[in-house]
């Protein structure tokens, strides 16, 4: 497994982000900034998904090319 790229590495910044924000809504009872926090971590999710697909697809890319040079 390769290391995480920049999609991926923002989309869990945007979950962690979400969290916070939808705890801290919770707990001051502002139901906005709850529902706020909610869409930032499904956001992180599918940002996060989208690199992770974009990285499989390059090492598969990268694999192939290496049984190609043998």
């Amino acid at each position: 497994m390769g290391l995480p790229n920049k999609d991926e590495l923002e989309g869990k910044f945007d979950q962690a982000k979400g969290g916070i924000k939808e705890n801290v809504g919770r707990a001051i009872d502002d139901k906005d900034m709850e529902h706020e926090g909610k869409a930032d971590r499904a956001s992180g999710d599918v940002q996060e998904g989208w690199g992770k697909a974009k990285r499989k697809v390059g090492e598969t890319v990268e694999d192939i090319g290496d049984a190609i040079k043998r």
